[in-house]
């Protein structure tokens, strides 16, 4: 953690993140003051992660236990209690959630805080899905958990509304893991609206995964505004850029071009990932395109080259270059960071310069 000292008080970054969260302060403002103190004081040391240690292990796989009860792993049986017996249920749950998250941010304990602001969105479509129920909106059966299993524009209402709430609950109680939820709504609109925008439910794939990388572009749009915005102090963007990039590349992935010319952009622009992913420091990017560019050289090595002697040589070649390349890399690493930063519009270039790799 960085931090300056005035006299017997001690200012930390992260109290200062803390004053912009609560309002105290302007981010400009912040930034400005710190820019301050750096300059009156000693160098400031550098930034230092917070560890993830077991009770971060306990924290998040029960928090995702909680979670996925109410979701992943619903069951039918959940039917017996009936629409409106669900939606109470999905309530008070959420009441509580609210509550424990209000309560133990007082108490200086933002982790598990942040995990029952996000099981309080993920029970939002829970309880809209128990209203639709009683009111006897949804004319064919369809249990709760097929929302998270199949799509289905009829979802769409469950989905506005937990966009709605889990917007609400974000600004008010500002848990950067109550972005997940939200960012997982999205995925599952850019599934569910494709139906809707092609007029029935029999939207064929193209027309679903051309909304699918629509929405994954409009997704990064906004990871890359709120970066902008919050410098990743907190990291809010992190689960918009790993649910956009997603949306975004497996559609893009699972579309044929139907000819070399097509197959080959695509591996460039796997190669463009890879390279943007290290320059604003985001190894979602990096990690898709990686995927991405394998996916190629497989398709290269089964069906262009499958009778060729050379390829595998040649492969073996490229991948040790690539070691050799990833040894240089290592000892260069700030400088080749801070060129692929140049090539950068300002705002970004900037973060990319002022963000360690994440």
């Amino acid at each position: 953690m960085m931090a300056s000292s005035i006299g017997m008080i001690h200012v930390t970054s992260e109290a200062l993140g803390q004053a912009v969260e609560q309002g105290i302060l302007s981010r400009e403002q912040a930034d400005r003051l710190w820019s301050f103190l750096e300059a009156r004081g000693t160098p400031a040391p550098p930034l230092v992660r917070s560890r993830f240690t077991f009770t971060n292990v306990l924290y998040y796989f029960g928090g995702m236990l909680a979670i996925g009860a109410m979701s992943m792993f619903m069951t039918i049986g959940w039917q017996a209690f009936g629409g409106w017996g669900i939606a109470d249920i999905a309530v008070a749950y959420a009441a509580g959630a609210l509550w424990g998250s209000w309560y133990l941010a007082r108490k200086n304990l933002p982790t598990p805080a942040g995990i029952l602001a996000t099981l309080a969105i993920v029970l939002v479509p829970l309880a809209i899905y128990g209203i639709q129920e009683g009111m006897g909106l949804w004319p064919v059966a369809r249990p709760y958990r097929d929302y998270h299993y199949w799509v289905d524009a009829r979802w769409a209402v469950m989905e506005l509304g937990t966009l709605a709430a889990g917007a609400i609950i974000l600004y008010f109680y500002r848990q950067p893991f109550a972005v997940m939820p939200i960012a997982v709504t999205l995925w599952y609109m850019s599934m569910d609206f494709a139906p809707l925008l092609a007029g029935g439910m029999d939207a064929g794939w193209k027309i679903r995964k051309v909304v699918s990388m629509v929405f994954g572009l409009a997704m990064l749009a906004v990871a890359v505004y709120v970066d902008l915005r919050s410098r990743r102090r907190p990291d809010y963007a992190f689960w918009l850029y790993i649910f956009g990039t997603f949306s975004f590349w497996g559609a893009l992935s699972w579309s044929d071009s139907g000819s070399q010319l097509g197959k080959f952009l695509y591996a460039l622009l796997n190669v463009a990932l890879i390279f943007a992913g290290a320059a604003i420091a985001r190894r979602v990017f990096t990690v898709c395109g990686a995927l991405g560019l394998f996916g190629y050289l497989g398709y290269l090595s089964y069906s262009v080259f499958k009778d060729s002697i050379l390829f595998p040589f040649a492969l073996t070649g490229l991948g040790l270059a690539l070691v050799a390349l990833g040894i240089w890399w290592q000892r260069h690493e700030t400088e080749i960071r801070a060129s692929l930063a140049g090539m950068l519009p300002g705002a970004l270039r900037q973060l990319a310069v002022d963000q360690s790799d994440r």
